[in-house]
């Protein structure tokens, strides 16, 4: 979710991204993915409804990537009916005003918010119904330690304006390698270790070096207007400091019923979309305790610097001034689960 991502992507192909850290040498044998077969897993944290009023914190500073937003208080996003719990479903909205009058880039009204707890390592679930969408739109849920880079960011949910397929991103700071190796990609020329398109594969991060390591899905409800016609569906996350971290993308039709009777059992979802090896990652070592963050921003470091190859109408700054553009900007959020 930091912002010099956004303006590598623009000058970068996806495949040639790098960080500025020399990972360590690889090991001979390729480690399979982080998942347990005798492992079980319990909730240990289950946020549903008010749950995000109560036990969330709604950020209100600036945008620390340079996005046209303003994020509002619990109480103003409630107020202005930017945060609400669908009296139908119990789905916690999240939404941008698409309301109200704003200046050709001046900001416009958000919400971000952020777990109190912290977590290192677990199981993380989000199921939404609905994302954001529209031109200008950066919608994310990600996780972050404290003093960034240094504890890590692992961003789970990720990407911008048009964008067809879900981004999974990590970001490492410290001396610690943590790199994907592309050997991943054809292990034994057979099994593959992810699914998704291999973007960059040094996950070092710094203020000025911020693009990652980093993973496409290569299914179109995975994001945007395609995860919505789809009825939306589960993200998840693995992490596992013994072995790695692995990202599964389930449409709604195809959601794991293990994971719908809250018995999740990853051995048994097939190949992540995204992995990251402990082999060449030091998990441990780089990531952290971790709050959860959900936010909405418009434009700012990725999407207004990618806003011009977007297939969008005009520019970043004319479409923040569109109320209309906003109306889907939205998150219909039915819960986020932490199981250990």
């Amino acid at each position: 979710m930091h912002a010099l991502f956004a303006i590598l992507l623009t000058a970068i192909p996806y495949t040639t991204l790098v960080g500025a850290h020399q990972g360590r040498s690889r090991h001979r044998q390729i480690a399979r993915v982080s998942t347990n077969s005798t492992k079980t897993y319990t909730v240990k944290d289950f946020y549903q409804g008010e749950d995000f009023f109560n036990q969330w914190d709604f950020f209100t500073s600036a945008d620390p990537t340079g996005g046209n937003v303003a994020y509002q208080s619990l109480q103003n996003a409630q107020s202005k009916g930017l945060a609400y719990v669908d009296d139908c479903d119990n789905s916690t909205i999240l939404a941008v005003d698409a309301n109200s009058t704003v200046a050709k880039g001046g900001n416009r009204d958000s919400v971000r918010i952020t777990s109190q707890k912290d977590y290192t390592g677990g199981l993380f679930i989000l199921d939404a119904s609905n994302m954001p969408v529209g031109c200008g739109t950066w919608p994310s849920f990600w996780t972050v330690g404290p003093n960034w880079p240094y504890n890590g960011e692992i961003d789970i949910v990720e990407g911008v304006n048009n964008q067809a397929t879900n981004q999974m991103t990590l970001h490492s700071g410290t001396n610690l390698s943590c790199t994907i190796d592309k050997a991943l990609s054809s292990v034994n020329n057979s099994l593959t270790s992810f699914t998704g398109q291999l973007m960059g594969t040094n996950c070092y991060s710094t203020p000025t070096a911020d693009a990652g390591c980093a993973f496409s899905d290569t299914d179109n409800r995975s994001f945007g207007n395609g995860f919505n016609a789809a009825q939306g569906g589960v993200f998840a996350l693995l992490w596992d400091a013994a072995s790695g971290m692995s990202m599964w993308f389930f449409a709604r039709s195809e959601i794991p019923a293990d994971l719908t009777a809250r018995a999740p059992q990853p051995s048994t979802w097939g190949t992540p979309a995204g992995y990251w090896s402990v082999d060449t990652c030091d998990i441990a070592g780089n990531f952290k305790q971790h709050s959860m963050v959900i936010d909405t921003t418009i434009c700012g470091n990725w999407a207004g610097a990618a806003y011009a190859n977007s297939g969008c109408p005009g520019t970043c700054s004319d479409i923040v001034a569109n109320a209309t553009n906003f109306v889907d900007a939205y998150w219909a959020i039915n819960y986020v689960a932490v199981y250990e």
